[in-house]
């Protein structure tokens, strides 16, 4: 029988979800997805570094809030399920870590809870982040979730999705219902530092060509991205590079990479 998510999918635009998969080395893209992603490179051949940068401050992130004692996390615009998954870095190191992923991509969503069928403690809501009235009332997250405790919110790879000033006011949202000793770790794309000219032409690659209404670029300034960390303190290194948050290994020029990543604590 045919799932009713299949009969959802649109085969004939490309989805930052599967794009993102396919730069990850992932198997949950279609050729439409793979063609958009060499259309990508062809204008700015180190935008698969972009996207494993992306991944790893994801896992560098999640192991420090782990490591601070944050025991639920609220991942949103999470994507396919691909190498580096937020529970499998959480629960390595803490097994009673609860996870719940937020993504508005139907085969996201149906590959997310193929995976967590087995796990009690992850689950998956399918819905646009901005929504926060359907994710904070949605029941895996009530059953999950509990705001009287700690939590990271994370929002990783995904705000250059969404233009305007919606998603600073979800998140605003979101960190309201965020108890004392909660954390919000995000990225977002720049092109501070980089020539316009270059980032502009990306930005017209990327808009109009992507489903599920992610059809433009949005490029965010320093002052731009800290206003989603209002009410949070930042800790070290603060607003910097992706490549420059904790890192492991140096990376030549980081400005390169056209990232913002920072990690908040509220």
């Amino acid at each position: 029988m045919e799932q009713s998510w299949y009969r959802e999918l649109d085969l004939d635009t490309p989805s930052p979800a599967r794009v993102y998969d396919y730069f990850l080395g992932g198997s949950h893209n279609f050729a439409i997805d793979r063609e958009m992603a060499q259309r990508l490179v062809a204008v700015k051949p180190d935008v698969a570094e972009i996207m494993r940068a992306n991944r790893a401050f994801l896992r560098r992130a999640v192991q420090h809030l782990v490591g601070v004692g944050v025991r639920q996390f609220l991942d949103l615009g999470s994507g396919v399920p691909t190498v580096g998954n937020v529970h499998e870095i959480a629960q390595r190191s803490a097994p009673d870590a609860r996870v719940v992923y937020v993504d508005v991509d139907p085969i996201a969503v149906a590959h997310s809870t193929a995976m967590l069928e087995d796990n009690p403690l992850a689950g998956v809501v399918r819905a646009d982040l901005r929504d926060t009235e359907t994710v904070l009332g949605h029941p895996v997250v009530g059953k999950l979730i509990d705001f009287a405790e700690p939590v990271a919110l994370l929002v990783v790879g995904v705000l250059h999705q969404l233009p305007g000033d919606e998603p600073l006011a979800a998140i605003r949202r979101y960190r309201d219902q965020l108890g004392p000793g909660s954390y919000l770790a995000l990225t977002q794309v720049t092109q501070d530092g980089r020539r316009r000219e270059r980032t502009e032409l990306l930005k017209e690659t990327f808009d109009g060509g992507y489903a599920n209404g992610a059809d433009v670029m949005t490029m965010r300034t320093r002052p731009e991205v800290l206003a989603f960390f209002e009410e949070f303190e930042l800790i070290e290194p603060g607003l910097v590079f992706v490549a420059n948050w904790r890192p492991e290994v140096e990376v030549p020029d980081p400005e390169r990479l056209s990232t913002y990543a920072a990690v908040g604590r509220r």
